[in-house]
């Protein structure tokens, strides 16, 4: 029985997690995964003596670096709506109009939204390459060729794509 009721936001990975909180059990292995998977592949690609002993213990560091990239990013994504705009004045509506709501429902309605989602995915993956390249693989890649194209391979490839995601197109 539909009740007309909708959920826009229930998607986006912060809401899911906060909303259906055993989805947490099934979202931090599969991001590990794909963060071994990344690891492995890059230093198969890169030649790397005993990769996989490697990629194994550099994956718990890049995930934990990944998982607090993607809450930075994802607290981004939020600030306007947490820091509040004045729909009474022109500057407020506009932000409600082509960021607040944009954002929240469909990141391509704007350009705005559009530009203020990709700064967002831009700063997780930042985040990601730096915390990989400073921290998270400095034990298993001590030399710093191969550590920077093994966090630039994780920035690019585990950056959280999923911000571009139009919520309206499932509710």
């Amino acid at each position: 029985m539909q009740t007309g009721e909708k959920h826009y936001n229930i998607i986006f990975p912060i809401w899911l997690l906060w909303l259906f909180p055993p989805a947490w059990l099934f979202v931090l292995p599969a991001n590990y995964l794909i963060d071994w998977a990344v690891l492995r592949l890059t230093m198969r690609r890169l030649r790397i003596v005993d990769a996989r002993a490697k990629a194994r213990t550099a994956a718990w560091r890049a995930w934990l670096v990944g998982l607090g990239a993607d809450f930075v990013g994802t607290l981004a994504m939020f600030l306007p709506n947490l820091l509040g705009t004045d729909p009474s004045t022109t500057f407020g509506r506009w932000m409600m109009d082509n960021i607040v709501n944009a954002v929240s429902y469909n990141p391509f309605q704007t350009g705005a939204a559009f530009a203020y989602t990709a700064a967002c995915l831009l700063l997780s993956a930042a985040l990601i390459y730096l915390g990989n390249s400073r921290w998270g693989l400095r034990k298993a890649l001590p030399q710093a060729r191969e550590r920077k194209a093994a966090a630039a391979a994780l920035a690019v490839f585990t950056a959280p794509y999923l911000f571009y995601l139009p919520t309206q197109w499932f509710f």
